[in-house]
């Protein structure tokens, strides 16, 4: 029994002698590693460590960069030969000794890996359970215990880190929650003061416009001084229709704020009010992002602005005037209706009609249409708004010799009008009698646009598939320059007020925005869009709106690079659906036979008016919403509430807001 246990074949000398096997095995490694991690030539200087972002002096020495860098700023000398080093300057990184570094880190980290997996397979569970298995009728009780209590306490270990590290990403979770949540409260709270001071003002603004009015013995007292001569029945229709309008004005002020609307004399108040309250709950939530991005230019967030009194009335109701006129113009039209419609196509036939462009001659008088029909016809609004029948006969009509893509009419010759055409020719026509003055043909590819300068009307710019913008006088037979882009122009137009700046789109994404006196170098480029930039037009002075194939107009300042509003909800992808702009409003078509109609304040569309589909009498019945027809050119009648679009069957419509 004792040779069992005490001789060199006992379990005791068994185990004892395979531990120090295995600790032997995994020490070459580990003494390996540090050896290399010493690696003198490797090493920095300073710090003795393995070079960290390798930096090299003038005087040709390398140390980490840390180390250098805090050596420079206490002695301003090199730690090796005592060199002069007075700035950060005299220091470049030592980027092939950083590369070398970096694949001796690696080669390390993989002896490192080597020792681990020898590790992990001689302890690994199997390993461990054919030990047990093999050593299992040696174990005694204590040792037995041993193992279970060591084993046990060692689930316990597992069993509470999984535990913790599962709390401590929940808890994570709900610190980060909860502070995103404080922040949204912190603002919710700055937000509700800023409204609480706003529905004061208005209050007070109501207020005064109650006080400004007469009262009911006023004009009871006017009523009873009133001259024989005036017909009693007139005087009690007025003083009824007053007495309204005051009772009216008082429900305004009041608490709930409800329309009263019980007489007759005010109904129509009442209902112009009811009807602006739908289409402002209809779009409650777009006036609501409105309302915060004007307001959010006086808001301010520090404890000496949060007190109302330090802050004057016309600090707080600049912005909420500006939100008030976005409110009221919004509001102000009901729908598009119809006033009558004209024919541009061969209703025979059904042949291509696409109507490429529209424009009013400077007085509003006239309007010209152009397209792929080769022919510009022009037409005399007011007759066709008083004609008793629906066909309509233009005044004149020009033949192109190629498809035309756009016209643009001269501001201080009324019959003077320019065409660019798909030949790359620019055309001068004399629109009393259908001739041409000039004909200029400079371009190498199909030219997109046309626009005549509004303040030096002899100005003239093109825009081309050849990546040119050129520029033309009537004075000259030639082009006078030329401004070379990166990519197809696909849209000209010079600014209202400037005989200088000039705006153009093209297929790179970006609207382009020049002084004509430094061609070699934008002012800004726009960049927002996805697709190219088939349109650009001035909204004033300082805003531009730009449309694009990626289904959406973008308004810029010409003074910020950024946009400051995104106009949806039409549809455009491939084609040019028109864009015109009228002061506050914006027109564009769609490649859903739609016209649109957006404010200037807001995202969302204002109206929408469907093209009806028109059928020939040679053609197969179309379906009711054909994917191939879109509205292709719009208009607006400038300082008025009319638009003139035309969709790519020919069918002109005269719409106006009401």
């Amino acid at each position: 029994m004792a040779t069992n246990y005490d001789g060199n074949n006992s379990p005791s000398s068994q185990r004892g002698s395979n531990i120090p096997s295995h600790r032997s095995s995994l020490r070459t490694p580990k003494r390996q590693r540090f050896q290399e991690e010493r690696n003198p030539d490797l090493s920095c200087p300073i710090c003795l460590n393995l070079i960290e972002e390798a930096h090299i002096t003038k005087c040709g020495h390398t140390f980490c960069y840390d180390c250098i860098v805090k050596s420079i700023e206490s002695c301003k000398r090199c730690p090796q030969c005592n060199n002069s080093i007075t700035s950060l300057e005299m220091i470049f990184p030592n980027f092939a000794l950083s590369e070398l570094i970096k694949k001796h880190k690696l080669r390390i980290n993989g002896l490192e890996s080597v020792g681990s997996n020898h590790s992990s397979t001689e302890f690994s569970a199997d390993g461990l359970r054919d030990f047990v298995a093999a050593e299992s009728q040696n174990l005694t009780l204590p040792d037995v215990n041993v193992m279970l209590e060591v084993l046990t306490q060692r689930k316990q270990l597992l069993e509470a880190e999984s535990c913790a590290a599962q709390n401590r990403l929940l808890l994570e979770f709900l610190r980060h929650l909860l502070k995103q949540k404080k922040e949204q409260q912190d603002q919710i709270v700055k937000e509700i003061a800023m409204i609480e001071v706003d529905v004061e003002e208005v209050i007070k603004k109501l207020d005064e416009v109650h006080k400004k009015c007469p009262t009911f013995e006023d004009i009871e007292r006017t009523v009873s001084n009133a001259s024989e001569n005036v017909a009693p029945a007139a005087v009690n229709a007025m003083k009824k229709e007053m007495l309204s309008l005051i009772d009216n004005i008082s429900t305004s002020t009041s608490s709930n704020d409800k329309i009263s609307g019980v007489d007759s004399s005010s109904n129509t108040i009442s209902s112009s009010l009811a009807a602006r309250r739908r289409r402002m709950y209809a779009h409650f939530d777009d006036f609501v992002g409105s309302y915060f991005a004007t307001r959010s230019k006086e808001v301010y967030f520090g404890k000496e602005h949060t007190d109302k009194s330090t802050r004057t009335s016309s600090e707080l109701s600049k912005g909420l005037d500006e939100f008030r006129e976005n409110l009221i113009k919004f509001s102000r039209f009901n729908s598009l209706v119809l006033l009558t419609s004209i024919d541009y196509s061969n209703k025979i036939f059904c042949n291509p009609s696409i109507v490429s462009s529209i424009e009013f001659d400077k007085d509003n008088e006239f309007f010209a249409i152009a397209g792929v029909t080769k022919r510009i016809q022009v037409f005399d609004y007011n007759s066709i708004l008083n004609d008793t029948i629906d066909i309509h006969y233009p005044c004149i009509e020009m033949v192109c010799k190629s498809k035309i893509s756009c016209v643009s009419w001269n501001s201080y010759h009324k019959s003077t009008l320019a065409s660019s055409d798909y030949e790359g020719t620019v055309t001068i026509w004399d629109a009393s009698t259908g001739q041409r003055t000039k004909t200029y043909q400079e371009h190498e590819k199909r030219c997109w646009s046309v626009d005549f300068n509004e303040m030096d009307t002899r100005l003239i710019a093109s825009g081309s598939d050849d990546a040119r913008v050129k520029l033309y006088s009537l004075n000259s037979e030639h082009s006078i320059a030329t401004l070379e882009a990166k990519a197809n122009v696909c849209c000209v137009k010079f600014h209202p007020k400037s005989s200088r700046n000039l705006a153009f789109g093209s297929a790179d994404h970006c609207v382009h925005y020049y002084d004509l006196r430094n061609m070699k170098e934008a002012l800004m480029i726009f960049k927002g869009h996805k697709k190219a930039v088939s349109y650009v037009k001035f909204l004033n002075s300082d805003e531009i709106v730009s449309a694009s194939t990626d289904s959406q107009l973008k308004m810029w300042n010409i003074n910020a690079p950024n946009c400051t509003r995104s106009f949806v909800g039409h549809i455009n992808e491939k084609n040019f659906v028109g864009l015109a702009t009228n002061g506050d409003y914006v027109a564009c078509g769609s490649e859903n036979n739609s016209l649109y109609v957006y404010y200037k304040g807001l995202s969302q569309m204002l109206f929408k008016y469907k093209f009806t589909s028109v059928q020939g009498v040679l053609e197969q019945e179309r379906r009711e919403d054909d994917v191939n027809e879109f509205v292709s050119a719009v208009c607006w009648k400038q300082n008025s509430n009319v638009i003139v679009a035309a969709n790519s069957q020919g069918i002109i419509n005269i719409l106006q807001l009401v």
